[in-house]
Order: C-alpha cells, then sequence, then structure tokens
C-alpha cells in the first residue's frame, strides 16, 4: 500500500471514531456535540493541508524518478516557497542539469566518433562478441566489395564470396597481415580489441597500401631500369660502332670467307639492336607521360583495335563476338595510351587461346561504365594470378613482363579501377570500371 493511501485511511479511521463518540453528546449535550463536530471540522481541514505539505514532495519524487525514467533531462522544478520542498527542488534540479550536460557531451562525443569513422580512410569494422559485424564504414565496404545490408548481422566468413572477407575472419586478436588482391591491390589488415563496461568487442582496420607499394615498386625498377638502359646503350652504341668499322676490312679477307664474316657482323649488330629495343620496352614503362585527356568514343577504338589483332585472331581460329552498350560509350582518356592498354589487353588474350576460341567484349552503362574483354583461354592459378602485374613477371617463355605492368601504369594514371577475374572455369574476364 503506498504512503499517502495509508495516510487517508488512517485520517478517515480516526474521524470517524471522533464522529461517533460525538454522537453520544447529542442527547443531552448540543452545544457540546457542535463544538466537537465543529473541532472535528477544523481537524479534517489541518489534516488535509497536512496531507498535502507531505505528499506534495512525494509526487514531485514521482514526477522526477517518471521523467529520468524516460531520459528526459531539459524537466526543471520551480520552487514553491516550503524550505525542505525548495532544498529538495534546487538538488533534483543541479542533478538534472548535470545529467544534461553529460549528456549533451556524450552525444557530441558520439556525433564526432562516428562522423570520424565515416570519413576515415582506413576501413574499420566492428564486431560484436560473436564475431558477427555491427557497423563498418564506406571505406570497409568498398575493400571486401559487398553492401552493408548483405554485412551487418553476419560473419566475414558469410559475407558473400569476398575473398579479403575471408582473410579477414581468420584473422586473430592482435594479429597484422598484409593482404594483396587479385595481384593488383593491397591491404594492410589489423585485428584489434578495446574495452566497454567491462566486456572486450573486436574490430578490424582495413588500409589500402596500393599506392604507398606501387611507388615504392616503381622508383625501385624504375631506378634499376635507368641504370641498365644508361649502361647498355652506351655499350651497345660504342660495340656496334667497332663492328660498323669491322665491315671496312671485309675485302682483305679471302673471297670465300667474306660472306661469313659480313653475315656474323650482320648477326650481331642486329642481336644489339635487339638488346637496345629489349631495354627501350623497359624504359617506356619509366617514362609514360602524363595522360593528355580528351572524349573519345570507345567502341570505336575497340573497333580500330579488333582490326590490328584480325590477322593473329584469324591464324588461330579466334572468333570476336561484340556486346556493346546501345548508346556512345564517350569517356575521358588519353586515346593513344589506351589504344595501347587495350592491344596488350587483346594480345594477352589472344596468347591465352591455343586455339578455337573466342574473345568477347561487353560494354555497360548501369551502375557505372564498365568495359570486360574475356577469352576463353585456359585462365591461371591462384598464385600466378597475384604476381601478373609484378614487373619483370610472365608466364610466357619469351614474355618480358612489361606488358600488364604498362597496363596497370596508364589506368593508374587514369585513376580507373581495374580487375582480372575468372568467374567460371570456361572463360576469363578484365574489367575496367570507368568512374
Amino acid at each position: 500500500m503506498r504512503l499517502k493511501t495509508k495516510y487517508i485511511v488512517f485520517i478517515i479511521l480516526l474521524h470517524s471514531i471522533f464522529f461517533i463518540l460525538s454522537l453520544q453528546l447529542l442527547a443531552q449535550h448540543r452545544w457540546w456535540f457542535l463544538l466537537t463536530e465543529i473541532l472535528i471540522l477544523i481537524s479534517i481541514a489541518v489534516s488535509v493541508g497536512i496531507y498535502w505539505s507531505l505528499i506534495r514532495p512525494v509526487n514531485l519524487i514521482t514526477a522526477g524518478i517518471e521523467t529520468l525514467k524516460d531520459r528526459d533531462f531539459s524537466t526543471r522544478f520551480v520552487k514553491v516557497g516550503q524550505v525542505e520542498m525548495d532544498q529538495l527542488i534546487e538538488v533534483y534540479n543541479q542533478m538534472i542539469d548535470q545529467l544534461r550536460t553529460e549528456r549533451i557531451r556524450q552525444r557530441e562525443q558520439h556525433f564526432f566518433l562516428e562522423r570520424l569513422i565515416e570519413a576515415s580512410p582506413t576501413g574499420i569494422i566492428v564486431l560484436d562478441f560473436d564475431d558477427k559485424i555491427t557497423q563498418l564504414n564506406p571505406a570497409a565496404v568498398k575493400a571486401i566489395s559487398v553492401s552493408a545490408k548483405q554485412c551487418i548481422g553476419f560473419n566475414l566468413v558469410d559475407v558473400g564470396d569476398s575473398e579479403l572477407a575471408t582473410v579477414l575472419s581468420r584473422l586473430t586478436p592482435g594479429e597484422a597481415r598484409i593482404v594483396p588482391i587479385n595481384g593488383i591491390l593491397a591491404y594492410k589488415c589489423r585485428k584489434s580489441q578495446f574495452r566497454n563496461q567491462g566486456f572486450y568487442h573486436h574490430f578490424i582496420m582495413i588500409e589500402e597500401l596500393t599506392d604507398e607499394l606501387y611507388k615504392s615498386e616503381k622508383r625501385a625498377y624504375g631506378k634499376i631500369i635507368r641504370l641498365m638502359s644508361h649502361e647498355i646503350n652506351n655499350s651497345v652504341g660504342a660495340v656496334n660502332s667497332v663492328l660498323d668499322s669491322f665491315l671496312a676490312y671485309k675485302r682483305y679477307l679471302p673471297a670465300e670467307d667474306q660472306t661469313d664474316f659480313e653475315h656474323a657482323i650482320d648477326v650481331v649488330i642486329t642481336r644489339n639492336r635487339h638488346l637496345n629495343c629489349f631495354m627501350t620496352n623497359y624504359a617506356e614503362v619509366v617514362r609514360l607521360p602524363k595522360p593528355n585527356y580528351e572524349k573519345h568514343d570507345l567502341h570505336h577504338l575497340l573497333k580500330t583495335v579488333e582490326t590490328l589483332m584480325h590477322v593473329q585472331c584469324h591464324r588461330k581460329n579466334i572468333d570476336w563476338v561484340w556486346q556493346l552498350a546501345s548508346i556512345p560509350f564517350e569517356v575521358i582518356i588519353d586515346v593513344q595510351q589506351f589504344e595501347h592498354v587495350l592491344v596488350n589487353l587483346v594480345k594477352n588474350a589472344v596468347d591465352a587461346i591455343t586455339s578455337d576460341g573466342t574473345i568477347t567484349v561487353i560494354t555497360t552503362t548501369e551502375p557505372v561504365k564498365t568495359l570486360i574483354i574475356r577469352d576463353t583461354g585456359g585462365g591461371f592459378t591462384l598464385e600466378v594470378r597475384k604476381q601478373l602485374f609484378t614487373p619483370f613477371f610472365s608466364t610466357k617463355k619469351n614474355g618480358q613482363g612489361i606488358g600488364l605492368t604498362l597496363v596497370r601504369e596508364i589506368l593508374m594514371n587514369h585513376g580507373f579501377r581495374f580487375a582480372l577475374e575468372r568467374p567460371a572455369t570456361d572463360y576469363t574476364d578484365f574489367i575496367i570500371y570507368f568512374d
């Protein structure tokens, strides 16, 4: 039973007893009865006054409790002129002001942290106690290539067929690892933990290292190529000059030896020129100029490349299949450099097909402009895939390992995303995203 209910019951019972006792005076002492009734009415009035004086603080406390339950820290009480009540109201108002200030500070900190995580170029994935994803920022969504709706509430191992998500699911707390993806991208991933309200929560940070590794790699092999090119060009020029001088002594040899002598000198000079050309090809990767952008119809450029590669395709009985967008496919590119990219990609596709194959060229405009060059060649293993864009690496017997390196250089200078995928066992896709 509540306190105010007990008080009301007590007052009613007490005054009921007083009224019953006063009835004994009604027959013999009417004036005393009237006086007693007046005293009872005064007592009732005083009891009601005392009731409101006692119950008001209780009601105030009850209202304060309700506002705290509702997390409403904006309600303040006004002083009523009673010392006890005013002290209680002052303490309550101070408490509410402090709670409101703390709440505003926490909200500001939470809002700032949320915006900081959203804007961070480092991918952040927060996990719960069961290692299920509770939060991830746009950088993490981009890295694992899966939408946020497909991630929240799921374990990383269950997030689609993302190669990076599979690797992340195997990380242990405190472990850091550099993860190469598709032989193109590289991420530094670290799984850490923080303590909140006595419990540990795990989170994963994903930092893309592609640009840093690419620039470091380019500086390294660029320095080597320039040094080799300088030394070889100097040596080849001097050697060829001496060899050309040797030809002047051909007439001093017997007639039957002159032809062999001239042939031997020509072979050496030709070989030196090939060596010079070999180094020139490598030097092109280092000396590649900045793109000279212009708007161009990619469909027209693709038709030009098909004409250039027609003979090679015909020799291997390779068919071309066009699946082009119905509208002009205009992109902003350096036409000469991008033609070099397309020639290299088509040449690789032709080399991958032994005979009787198909090269399919696909362009789409939704959701982003995309070019896919698909071949029915033998494909590649996972280990080979990781090294395809590594300078000097080649799967061809006499390959120099600069074709895909140059392709990567041009596409990265253009700011285009690209990927080399094998979505099925019977074909391989090279995909370029023009976004």
